[in-house]
């Protein structure tokens, strides 16, 4: 018969397993204890019986009844007094010939002794043994009495009989067992919280459920975009996920599985020491630049290590671009929505007032232009993402009430296939917007904002000018960093940041002058290969 397979929890397990340790530890424990009592009654009691013979044989009261006439009848009283007081099973004084003086029992006093007395008598030395008596087996001592001659008169015989050591012992025994009961039931009533505690420190889980949940978080940790590291308060690499390992396999700089570049350890000691985290942290790591996020791991307002969140540069800058483009389009849609509505709007007006003529009209002009404008950007450039952000930014200047003119001789049909024209159109776009804004916020009539271009020689050269406020000379370099803005309001200061780190990879150049337009001027030379 199959017996069933019973899973206990992980709770009665440790309270189980616990209560056994002890339980086994307590009974050898006492086991261990009871034999060493053993011994060492034996031997204790085998020094007392000594010392108490001794103690009789130097009474001077017993010394001076050896020279009476019946030594027995003074030395009996005292021997016995003796006896009773140091709890002796019984004290014995014989003469040379081994006739007893005194004896626990009377009748065998005047009697000859029932052990040999010869070592005392004829090597004069004091001795300790398990022998048999009349009395049955006991632990004895035997030491001669000496006179105040120097000569040997009897002997003093002390002994423990084993039924009262093994009493005593038994006595012992019974405390050490006791004793380990009690420490067992308080070990058991003890591997109940200890149990219960450890039990809370692992949020009620059981081993399985914490095997689980660790593969779930390690499978989630591979799976993120982001390079993840978790390190401690000594640098060292606690956890890695797969996109950080890719990032930093040549550039994080491990020794013995510790972080080894300065910047980055100086970041997360800062982190530690101010107990707060950090965010979008350029740090320089062998020759890439990364952004990093650092969040504090605590464990009960202790701080255990840092998490490190790892982006490069790149990854942000393309994901920038994207939702640029996504705003852009749907920026787009709206002004274009917008724009048609409010033509809508006017024609079916014109129609309800019988205007044909003037509804045909304005139907037909603004086809022409909207017409003119896009066979003229597919004809003078060749790219037709750049064709749509110019389509964008004219459609988004109307919006904006902003006139935004290209110049008709502009040309740009000689790009390079291998030009990555994404950076063009985030660089323009940029450029464009911060332009039409800056005209606007000078001119709530009358903004203005030109465009040309060419590809004349060896490099693409844009223009962009505006009739706004201008850049004054001491700002043109700090406008390119991150985060330099001169407008309220959230996300600000990145558009221009942009602008430099796409011009870096083009291995272009910006310049600022003064507008004709009484603005600023905006060149870019872009290298066309």
């Amino acid at each position: 018969m199959k017996l069933p397979n019973i899973k206990l929890k992980l709770f009665t397990q440790m309270v189980l397993l616990i209560s056994l340790v002890i339980c086994a530890t307590s009974i050898l424990a006492a086991i261990f204890f009871t034999r060493i009592m053993d011994d060492l009654s034996t031997t204790y009691l085998g020094h007392e019986a000594m010392s108490v013979a001794k103690l009789v044989a130097q009474d001077d009261r017993i010394i001076r009844g050896f020279k009476n006439d019946d030594p027995s009848k003074e030395i009996q009283p005292i021997a016995e007094k003796l006896r009773k007081l140091t709890g002796a099973s019984y004290i014995v004084i014989g003469n040379k010939q081994g006739i007893r003086y005194s004896h626990p029992i009377p009748k065998y006093i005047g009697k000859s002794m029932g052990t040999s007395n010869e070592p005392v008598f004829k090597q004069h030395i004091s001795v300790v043994y398990v022998g048999e008596g009349i009395s049955g087996p006991a632990i004895k001592a035997k030491t001669p009495i000496i006179d105040g001659k120097g000569n040997i008169i009897g002997v003093s015989s002390v002994g423990f009989l084993m039924v009262d050591v093994k009493k005593r012992i038994l006595t012992y025994k019974e405390e050490i067992f006791g004793l380990a009961l009690w420490l067992l039931l308080i070990g058991v009533a003890a591997s109940f919280f200890i149990a219960r505690k450890i039990k809370r420190k692992m949020f009620g889980l059981e081993p399985e459920e914490i095997s689980y949940v660790f593969k779930e978080k390690e499978a989630i940790l591979e799976s993120i975009r982001d390079g993840i590291i978790a390190v401690d308060k000594d640098f060292r690499v606690l956890s890695m996920n797969k996109r950080a390992r890719e990032l930093l396999s040549l550039n994080l700089q491990l020794n013995d599985s510790k972080i080894q570049n300065i910047r980055l350890r100086e970041t997360v000691q800062k982190v530690i020491d101010s107990k707060s985290g950090r965010s979008n942290q350029k740090i320089l790591i062998g020759d890439q630049l990364y952004v990093i996020d650092f969040s504090l791991v605590t464990q009960e307002e202790y701080i255990a290590g840092v998490v490190l969140t790892i982006r490069t540069e790149i990854d942000i800058e393309q994901l920038f671009d994207e939702v640029s483009e996504i705003k852009t389009y749907s920026e787009n849609m709206r002004a274009l929505n917008h724009e048609f509505l409010n033509k809508l709007n006017t024609i079916y007006g014109l129609l309800s007032i019988e205007e044909y003529d003037k509804a045909r009209e304005l139907i037909s002009g603004e086809v022409e232009e909207r017409q003119g404008t896009i066979v003229f950007l597919m004809t003078a450039v060749k790219d037709p993402l750049l064709v749509a952000c110019l389509l964008g930014k004219i459609n988004r200047s109307k919006e904006l009430k902003v006139e935004l003119k290209i110049d008709q001789e502009s040309n740009l049909t000689d790009i390079h296939d291998s030009m990555d024209t994404k950076l063009l159109v985030s660089i323009l776009g940029n450029i464009i917007d911060n332009a039409m804004e800056a005209a606007k916020e000078k001119n709530e009539a009358g903004a203005c904002v030109t465009v040309s271009f060419t590809d004349i020689g060896r490099d693409l050269v844009f223009d962009i000018q505006d009739n706004g406020p201008g850049v004054p000379d001491d700002k043109q370099n700090s406008i390119f960093s991150e985060g330099f803005t001169t407008k309220s309001g959230k996300n600000r200061g990145l558009g221009l940041s942009i602008v430099k780190n796409s011009l870096a990879q083009l291995h272009g150049q910006v310049f600022i002058t003064n507008s004709f337009l009484g603005g600023s001027k905006f060149t870019l030379v872009i290298p066309k290969k």
